[in-house]
């Protein structure tokens, strides 16, 4: 890559100038960053992974008891240090009762009668307040507004947890079942109406089936934080059919038996901007069997004809941006480190100061460039934007001590040339190992990303306390029009 940033296009409509501006006017020089117009900055994973569960959607229709507890919006108004599933009230409390007593989750329930939102301040469960959204077997559709505000919050960093049913499963007779509501939100969000997850649900109904897992043993949701998966079950219940054309990171991770490929999925992940999304072809594994007096309920989290429980759990953590770590059995009672760590900011030269000084670089990665400003100082690393096929790196190793809790922040500007909500350009902030392996991919964000100004992007490292690691940005850019993904101010803080 030639050193000269002379190449890369001048920012489209003054963009470098409006983004010092509103910086600027908004008083930001050390504090809250400046999300983009109309728009939320992304969810930070950060060492509390915040789940908010949906009740707003006639999930306690009929026979579905699909809440984490009766206490809304807070579970822990009907027992704070919950033991058993039995001491909170609804069908999916054993999943909630299992985070509570993982530590590192903070989980929450929309309740019946509130408004999906995105980027409403006044909104305490706003989900630009959590870092995953659940759905659990929808059966009202999402207004327009409502649909828009997932999908940004998805495209923005958010991860998506969908649950269908089967075919005809219309708890409250209001003419539109769970597959009916995913499919409209797929195909009509205002957003993205092309299949933006790559998937679609079939108009089924599986009456039984036992979908076993795929073969691949480094998948952080079949082999996550929470044990490994073998199956699921499949009771009345539904699959997918993928459409890798549509997004290539669509993924089945359980088939119904026979099925193989883009047919037949039980169980399917995908990406969406810079967010996640996951989604299960029938309510009965999450069904712990026990929930408001008068619902028949059938146990399927401890069927032992799969094991739900790891799948519920590993897809949550790996939603929330954490697919590494192995939960404690019990709520933590002392900080990660048990007291015992020094604070300390770890990265040398974290505002790149002192020019490439202790970072390994792309050549002119590193530079005081007029033509994107930096987020403090002078220097900012800026990778790619040169609208060919380039691609840059960023990359220090730090020591964590062990007993630290550890998190990595870094402050993200994207500016583009690119239209429309493809991604055709990427950066992938990843951490390594010593040995060059990828230990876990944080984000991935592109060009449908694209801000005016600077947005705060965190991510909790404690995982690696003890270890020697590589903190790597890696800027792709495809062979037309440019997309430049500018870094600044990072920090690697441990308590």
């Amino acid at each position: 890559m030639p050193v000269s940033r002379v190449p890369r296009r001048a920012l489209t409509g003054a963009a470098a100038a409006l983004g010092v501006l509103a910086l600027a006017a908004a008083g930001i020089g050390g504090g809250a960053a400046l999300a983009a117009p109309n728009s939320q900055a992304a969810p930070a994973a950060a060492a509390t992974h915040r789940v908010l569960f949906d009740n707003t959607k006639a999930e306690t229709a009929g026979n579905a008891d699909w809440i984490i507890s009766t206490s809304q919006p807070d579970p822990l108004g009907q027992d704070s240090t919950p033991n058993a599933e039995t001491d909170w009230t609804g069908a999916l409390s054993s999943w909630g009762v299992a985070l509570q007593k993982a530590g590192g989750y903070s989980l929450n329930t929309l309740p019946s009668g509130r408004t999906i939102t995105y980027g409403n301040s006044s909104n305490a469960q706003d989900l630009s307040n959590f870092d995953t959204f659940v759905l659990p077997e929808p059966n009202v559709k999402l207004s327009a507004a409502e649909k828009t505000a997932v999908m940004k919050f998805v495209q923005n960093g958010g991860g998506l947890f969908l649950i269908s049913d089967h075919n005809n499963s219309d708890r409250n007779n209001d003419g539109c079942d769970s597959p009916c509501v995913i499919n409209d939100l797929l195909t009509n969000n205002g957003v993205d109406n092309t299949d933006p997850f790559g998937f679609s649900v079939d108009l089924l109904d599986i009456s039984t089936d036992n979908p076993r897992a795929i073969s691949d043993s480094s998948n952080p949701v079949l082999h996550g934080p929470f044990g490994n998966v073998t199956g699921s079950i499949l009771r009345d219940g539904t699959t997918f059919t993928l459409k890798p054309g549509d997004n290539a990171n669509v993924k089945g991770l359980l088939y119904k038996a026979g099925a193989s490929g883009n047919t037949g999925a039980f169980f399917a992940t995908s990406t969406f901007g810079s967010g996640r999304v996951a989604i299960w072809g029938d309510s009965s594994p999450v069904d712990d069997g026990t929930g408001q007096s008068g619902n028949t309920l059938y146990d399927g989290w401890n069927d032992p004809a799969g094991t739900d429980a790891a799948l519920a759990l590993n897809a949550t953590a790996w939603l929330a941006g954490n697919g590494t770590t192995t939960p404690p059995t019990t709520p933590p009672t002392t900080p990660p480190g048990g007291g015992t760590c020094t604070a300390a900011q770890l990265l040398a030269n974290p505002g790149f100061e002192s020019g490439a000084s202790s970072w390994s670089a792309s050549s002119g990665v590193i530079t005081t460039s007029s033509s994107e400003a930096a987020h403090s100082g002078s220097y900012k690393a800026w990778l790619d934007g040169y609208g060919t096929a380039t691609t840059d790196t960023l990359s220090q190793s730090v020591a964590i001590p062990a007993g630290c809790a550890a998190r990595l922040t870094f402050w993200l500007h994207i500016d583009t040339a690119e239209t429309g909500s493809t991604a055709y350009d990427t950066l992938k902030a990843q951490v390594l190992n010593s040995s060059g392996s990828v230990l876990s991919t944080l984000a991935t964000y592109s060009n449908v990303n694209a801000a005016s100004g600077y947005q705060q992007r965190g991510f909790d490292l404690s995982a690696y306390a003890g270890q020697t690691v590589t903190v790597k940005f890696t800027g792709t850019e495809g062979s037309k029009l440019q997309t430049s993904f500018v870094i600044d101010d990072t920090a690697l803080s441990v308590s």
